[in-house]
């Protein structure tokens, strides 16, 4: 239990550690490198931002187990040290895919990627890094996007080289080859990291002492409260009788002081799901397949296949019993469906005709 609890307080303290370096970072900007992608592992190192009066010339180096060669010199080390590097990655190592979905899963769109990166990509969604163009507008209500991926085990010596020379952070770019106009850059992926030297090591130490006075005040602070709850805890208990007892008489003098009553008023107050499924078959176009329906309380949902998802919520708002008919879920179409798989909900009203 105890190695759990160390563990766990470690993992906090090195994800705030890291979050206050990227704030930092945001305030007063690191010096950005570079890297270019050659061939066979070749990499060309520039610097592109950096304090007043710095020059250094261009290195090239090839990356072998994570290790440059030749070796970086020590100007280079130094500039490396707390830097932010973007790697430009060549085209010809990327996988490009030309995918399309419906305009109303533009909200969604990393997350369906991301469901469906193994049908897209010969990687599982853990062991590789994507990107993506902002999504345009296509014919029939699409929208179309350029997917950029590769595998993590190709960025992983980039990330190995830069957690060695003890940067502040990673990125992968890549140049999208479109026609007809000029290549687009995609983030495929950026890493933070905790080993770069600076504020990070300071914000540790202090979250280690204020973990060391939280464990020294709670003991006093436990005391106190059971104290004071003693004190309040029989009042509280005899409001809460108090409180009870009241309900019941109210409950009581609403209905009339008949268990049958009560009865009856719930059954005039709470949904039918029979009613709600014939009124579902009854609206329903018959190209639209229901798969799932579900009647929680005085809500329903619905899924199922159809060719114009749209016209349904307009057709579900033109009966009585249901109000606010809306998509709780984005509209996607699989190669093998015959039609949009929807996702609706909507409130019931309680009534549904004179005989319910």
């Amino acid at each position: 239990m105890m190695s759990e609890l160390k563990g766990l307080f470690g993992d906090w303290i090195a994800a705030v550690a890291v979050a206050v370096h990227v704030g930092a970072a945001r305030i007063a900007p690191p010096r950005r490198v570079q890297f270019v992608e050659g061939d066979a592992n070749s990499f060309t190192a520039r610097l592109t931002s950096g304090q007043k009066g710095t020059r250094l010339a261009e290195a090239s180096f090839r990356l072998l187990h994570g290790q440059p060669e030749p070796a970086l010199t020590p100007g280079w080390l130094a500039a490396l040290r707390g830097s932010r590097i973007e790697v430009l990655m060549r085209p010809q190592q990327v996988l490009f895919r030309e995918v399309d979905f419906p305009k109303q899963a533009s909200d969604f769109l990393d997350g369906m990627i991301r469901a469906q990166i193994d049908l897209l990509t010969p990687w599982t969604a853990g062991d590789v890094v994507f990107g993506m163009t902002p999504a345009v507008p296509i014919a029939n209500g699409r929208i179309a996007l350029t997917l950029a991926a590769t595998s993590q085990q190709k960025i992983q010596p980039l990330l190995e080289l830069a957690a060695d020379v003890a940067a502040a952070s990673a990125a992968g770019l890549v140049e999208v080859p479109e026609a007809g106009s000029a290549p687009r850059q995609v983030k495929l992926f950026e890493r933070s990291l905790t080993r770069a030297p600076g504020s990070a090591i300071d914000v540790t130490r202090l979250l280690r002492l204020m973990l060391v006075g939280a464990s020294v005040a709670a003991p006093s602070s436990l005391a106190i409260s059971a104290y004071v709850g003693n004190m309040l805890s029989a009042e509280q208990q005899e409001l809460q009788h108090q409180i009870v007892q009241r309900r019941a008489a109210l409950r009581v003098n609403q209905s009339g002081g008949s268990a049958e009553a009560l009865l009856a008023k719930r059954k005039q107050t709470s949904p039918s799901s029979v009613m709600v499924l014939e009124a579902i078959s009854r609206v329903l176009p018959d190209t639209t397949y229901v798969t799932e329906l579900r009647v929680e309380g005085d809500k329903m949902q619905v899924v199922g296949l159809t060719q114009d998802a749209p016209s349904l919520i307009r057709l579900m708002e033109q009966l009585p019993q249901f109000t606010r008919a809306t998509f709780f879920a984005p509209t996607t179409r699989a190669q093998s469906d015959p039609g949009d798989r929807f996702h609706i909900e909507a409130h019931i009203t309680p009534y549904f005709g004179s005989g319910s």
